[in-house]
């Protein structure tokens, strides 16, 4: 190539870069992985994540978590602890309470699909797992108020247990039903909300009332 002889290139301009590639440092989060993880440190942060939603519900006004990191752990647990402590009731039993817990995880389980597939046939703009999620957790406060009953029907089944059981229970599905539509009915078109509420309120309902009729065995 005799005519790149002629070519020069000027002082002024410098010429600049490297031979090498070039490996940019990544940051420690961006090496981070869950599979180098301690268990105890996996367990520990999910139940804190868990605590926090927890939280979400007895405050309903603090609701982006709630809907932003969905899991199912939480609702899971308030599932088989309300069938446990309803489990052994002498409504329907006649051996071991068994058709209560199953009956408490159909209702829960099938109850929450339905108000969501309601919910999304509807036009809603959360995803199926966060309604469940919602519908989940927000059975924090009927879990509560069996607690609470199966206490107070340690002292006696009269017409006071029955009472403060009547308001325990009350009160809580007030709740248990106004934080599932304060984070669900949001996400639904304004003249549906209704049509979503509607279904929420008969599955607290029902749930409230298998704890209000609950006697034990």
């Amino acid at each position: 190539f005799p005519g790149l002889a002629d070519v020069s290139i000027s002082q002024d301009i410098p010429v600049e870069g490297e031979i090498t590639v070039p490996v940019g440092s990544q940051s420690p989060d961006e090496d981070y992985s869950t599979l180098d993880e301690p268990v105890k440190d996996t367990i520990m942060r999910d139940l804190k994540a868990v605590g926090k939603k927890f939280v979400h519900v007895m405050y309903p006004r603090k609701s982006s978590a709630l809907l932003r990191d969905w899991d199912l752990w939480g609702p899971l647990v308030l599932c088989v602890s309300l069938a446990l402590m309803l489990q052994g009731g002498s409504a329907d039993s006649k051996d071991d309470g068994g058709p209560q817990f199953a009956e408490v995880f159909v209702i829960i389980w099938f109850g929450a699909v339905v108000i969501t597939l309601n919910s999304k046939l509807l036009g809603g703009t959360i995803s199926f797992f966060q309604s469940l999620c919602v519908l989940g957790y927000c059975v924090l406060p009927l879990t509560v108020a069996m607690l609470v009953c199966r206490l107070v029907l340690l002292a006696g089944a009269g017409t006071v247990s029955f009472i403060i059981r009547l308001i325990v229970v009350g009160a809580m599905f007030g709740w248990s039903t106004l934080a599932s539509t304060a984070f669900l009915a949001d996400s639904q078109p304004p003249n549906r909300k209704a049509l979503v509420v509607y279904p929420i309120f008969l599955f607290y309902f029902v749930i409230s009332w298998m704890i209000l009729t609950f006697t034990p065995q």
